[in-house]
């Protein structure tokens, strides 16, 4: 489904309060593409003022991980503030605030941005973004009951597999040093997400960048 036709799927799913559509994938499937795509649609194609949000906001910091012993394995579910992305999703499905700060990630700087943009009460649809979103596992499925409509990307493994060994190459990494890190950590990140999230209401096939 392109993103467009995605776009106008959730527009006619939308009702008269602000509907949250969680966008759910493994790494490298292109949710990040993907979702300012929609963002974008929705806004500009159907006049519904639409807000983008990154799970990925919610990284722990890299002294954080370190101090966990979990650095090699950041982007794992365990590497996550889960409860602090729950909290948010509250407030923002109340709907009751004129405006709320929402955090980033930086993946250039490798670090997370906090009140990095805003999120006004004119917002009507919410689209959020994150591997784990639909992880049938706590604490992840509480964050589901949050979600008005969710969206699953379906990727094969091995070009997943390229498109993660070109995101590290392009931020910096040695051919080896790319290649550890996409079979020691993204891909089994990868294999958890694809086999055990729950069904999402929408299925679409991975787009062509990588997200």
């Amino acid at each position: 489904m392109a993103p467009d036709a995605l776009a106008a799927t959730l527009a006619a799913r939308a009702g008269p309060g602000r509907s949250i559509v969680a966008i759910a994938g493994p790494p490298g499937s292109g949710k990040t593409t993907l979702t300012a795509s929609v963002e974008a649609a929705l806004t500009g194609t159907h006049g519904l003022c639409a807000r983008s949000l990154q799970m990925d906001g919610f990284h722990y910091d890299n002294a954080v991980l370190d101090s966990l012993g979990l650095r090699a394995r950041k982007g794992a579910p365990e590497t996550f503030d889960t409860d602090g992305l729950a909290a948010l999703l509250a407030r923002l499905a109340a709907g009751d605030a004129p405006d709320i700060a929402v955090p980033a990630f930086d993946r250039t700087l490798d670090l997370t941005r906090a009140c990095a943009t805003i999120i006004g009460r004119e917002a009507r649809m919410l689209v959020v973004e994150g591997n784990y979103l639909l992880l049938n596992r706590p604490p992840w499925q509480a964050l589901q009951r949050h979600f008005t409509c969710t969206v699953a990307l379906d990727c094969a493994e091995d070009t997943l597999r390229a498109r993660l060994m070109q995101r590290w190459r392009g931020l910096g990494h040695s051919e080896s040093a790319a290649r550890t890190k996409v079979e020691q950590n993204d891909l089994p990140n990868a294999r958890l997400v694809l086999h055990h999230s729950r069904p999402a209401d929408i299925l679409v096939s991975c787009p062509g960048a990588p997200g």
